[in-house]
């Protein structure tokens, strides 16, 4: 008889997980809190726009990522970067206009990073995707562990949690409880993008470009910290977009716009404020992706990769394969589909 796997997250790591153990024979299901699939991937694609507000870029070192996206038959295309680019090194400081060094590329996934997403969810014929159910507890007490949602139950042989470890062990009652080691890691760790904020703009016409700028905007003094061109590759929807200070969470949408577009006429010109739309994602607000009993300054990736979230845990019944479990490149894509392959791996060992 095939064991039953629940699967929390239908993230890029959550997705692929799934895709493979669903060709081994398992009974699987995913769970996914949000009223979308992707997680931290996502792309908002209209008719004038194709923007990411999650994850963005790979480079050729990410190979996993890469070979991937060749299995799935999606094409990559590199960042622009031609051009002359910006620097603000302090207030008092005129804008500086730096040239970038041509050294390792960065990549975008043709047609938008959900096109992985979206294939992988396409691909899962056989396995089911509840959205908007957000995991209150597991049970592993008796021989079938019971999962519950605040709208029904589910019960399994294995959970995988592809979620936030800090998530997990913060939001989500297990009994029995899960060793103490563990859950101080958790809390102690880093997601990834929990105090992004993106933001996007998008324009009818490609006014760096034509001035032979590559939209490149690297400051210190903010509010805007990173800027990039993200045109499609067709180069019929143009944008730029990019990171933000992670202190404008404190003001409203339109204050933050407001304090946006004071910048990008001094770095940009007036041509900048001839944008089409604007969006923004501020991932702090987002309840699946930080926990709000996780306090405290953290650094960027800390104890991502960390040993204990490689090992299984409730008698061999509950395992971790969220990016930020990876043992190479946690907290990136690539480290999504590392975490992903290697708990396909130990559940086959069972």
């Amino acid at each position: 008889m095939s064991k039953k796997i629940i699967i929390l997250g239908a993230g890029l790591s959550g997705l692929l997980t799934a895709y493979r153990l669903q060709y081994k024979g398992f009974e699987t299901e995913i769970i996914e809190a949000r009223e979308r699939i992707g997680g931290r991937i996502h792309t908002i694609s209209t008719d004038t726009a194709q923007v990411e507000m999650g994850a963005t870029w790979f480079n050729a070192i990410h190979v996993n990522f890469r070979n991937l996206l060749s299995e799935l038959e999606l094409d990559y295309f590199e960042q622009f970067m031609q051009g002359t680019s910006y620097f603000e090194p302090f207030s008092a400081a005129a804008v500086q206009e730096i040239q970038i060094p041509e050294n390792s590329p960065s990549y975008r996934v043709s047609g938008g990073t959900s096109q992985l997403i979206d294939t992988l969810k396409n691909k899962l014929t056989t396995v089911p995707i509840h959205l908007n159910e957000t995991v209150s507890s597991l049970d592993f007490e008796n021989e079938k562990i019971q999962i519950k949602t605040h709208n029904q139950s589910f019960d399994a042989d294995y959970v995988i949690s592809t979620l936030p470890p800090a998530l997990f062990t913060n939001e989500i009652i297990v009994t029995p409880a899960l060793p103490q080691k563990l859950t101080d890691i958790a809390n102690k760790t880093h997601t990834w993008m929990q105090d992004s904020i993106k933001v996007a703009f998008v324009y009818a016409v490609p006014f760096w470009r034509n001035k032979n700028y590559s939209g490149t905007l690297f400051s210190n003094v903010g509010p805007i910290t990173e800027f990039y061109d993200q045109s499609n590759i067709s180069l019929d929807k143009f944008a730029l977009c990019g990171f933000i200070s992670s202190g404008m969470e404190i003001y409203s949408k339109t204050d933050r716009l407001e304090k946006l577009k004071t910048q990008l006429v001094k770095v940009f010109g007036k041509d900048a404020l001839d944008f089409t739309s604007y969006h923004e994602t501020v991932w702090a607000k987002e309840k699946q992706t930080k926990s709000a009993k996780q306090i405290g300054f953290m650094y960027p990736h800390q104890n991502n990769g960390h040993p204990l979230f490689r090992e299984s845990y409730c008698e061999n019944r509950l395992f971790f394969a969220g990016t930020e479990t990876a043992n190479q490149f946690p907290g990136y894509m690539e480290g999504a589909v590392i975490a992903a392959e290697n708990t396909v791996n130990a559940i086959l060992k069972l």
